[in-house]
């Protein structure tokens, strides 16, 4: 962690090791309050400790794409003005989708009408 960091943080006063029992407990579901009481320190300092504490996120927001620089090319083509580049990635995928379904459904009244009645019989 850099100095700044350290810096900008609050201090904890808990000892290192009640500290680290704190966020062990948090880690295994309890909450502050229980958790205050069980290592017996004060909340106000138990959730300083737990505040700084890195979670597991259940998802991920953003990946990388692995892709050629031709895509990569394309990709940046498409930009409007300094979009980021997954808001052109989402706009770009959108739009493909979109295409498709409406192809989709002309195709399927192309064959719908394929199978109709002439109007005026032949003949």
């Amino acid at each position: 962690m850099s100095r700044r960091t350290v810096m900008l943080r609050p201090a904890i006063d808990l000892e290192p090791r009640k500290r680290d029992e704190a966020r062990r407990l948090r880690r295994a579901g309890h909450e502050p309050a229980f958790i205050a009481e069980t290592i017996g320190a004060p909340i106000e300092e138990v959730e300083k400790a737990l505040v700084q504490m890195r979670m597991p996120r259940p998802e991920t927001t953003r990946g990388t794409l692995n892709v050629t620089l031709a895509a990569h090319a394309l990709v940046m083509k498409e930009r409007q003005g300094n979009e980021p580049l997954w808001q052109t990635m989402d706009r770009l995928l959108d739009e493909l989708l979109r295409l498709r379904a409406a192809e989709a459904a002309r195709a399927r009244r192309r064959r719908e009408d394929e199978g109709a009645l002439p109007l005026f019989p032949e003949g």
